[in-house]
């Protein structure tokens, strides 16, 4: 596994069980792409600024309580304020509103854990097919590809997931993340640039762009 790939496919893997953070990174060899912790299945509102964001979340729409939860992570003080937005977050995208892409999603989640990725792939195709404006859907799939090494695949399901949700920071780092494994590293730069302006917050995201621009990515060529 190359030296930022684990930590960053980890915060690919959005939602209770997956997770969007990933302080220890693990490497691929072993199946395992990091131990955050778990997310909660709702937004948590005794975490620090999220109850802020949330205190009218029953009058507030999907959309406008994401801008809410956005604003809180970005404004964020401290890692803990940062961490429960991400979480709230993580939690709303997670929210499929169908039970049986729930279940698929369980499923998905077993068969990463077996490296079975054909058939989380297949799992995923059902939940794409049944809710193909389902966020997750879209990044989970991304997330397999890349694990199976299929980074084209991985790119375009990274796009769909961008197109629903363009502040998807896990979608972000993943394909900032292919794009430096692939040689990309200007292009790889700006985008770490730019979801480190969404979520400035997240591991290892910083530690990226210092790295690129020390090694030059900023005077290279497309």
């Amino acid at each position: 596994m190359r030296k930022f790939a684990a930590a960053a496919v980890a915060a690919l893997l959005i939602g209770a069980p997956f997770s969007v953070r990933a302080d220890d990174a693990t490497g691929k060899e072993d199946g395992r792409v990091g131990e955050p912790p778990a997310l909660a299945a709702t937004p948590d509102a005794t975490q620090p600024g999220t109850r802020e964001a949330l205190q009218s979340a029953p009058a507030l729409s999907r959309d406008q309580q994401l801008d809410a939860l956005f604003k809180t992570l970005k404004d964020a003080k401290s890692d803990a304020e940062a961490t429960a937005a991400e979480n709230s977050i993580a939690a709303i995208w997670m929210k499929s509103g169908s039970d049986t892409v729930d279940l698929l999603m369980g499923w998905t989640e077993d068969a990463i854990h077996e490296k079975d990725y054909p058939l989380a792939l297949d799992y995923l195709d059902r939940v794409i097919t049944l809710k193909p404006d389902y966020v997750e859907g879209w990044n989970t799939r991304a997330t397999v590809e890349y694990l199976d090494d299929d980074y084209g695949a991985s790119i375009a399901d990274i796009e769909k997931t961008l197109k629903i949700e363009p502040r998807h920071f896990g979608a972000l780092v993943g394909l900032a993340t292919i794009l430096r494994e692939i040689g990309q590293d200007k292009r790889s730069l700006e985008v770490f640039r730019y979801v480190y302006g969404i979520d400035p917050h997240l591991p290892h995201v910083k530690q990226a762009i210092d790295e690129l621009t020390a090694k030059g990515a900023d005077g290279l060529d497309g």
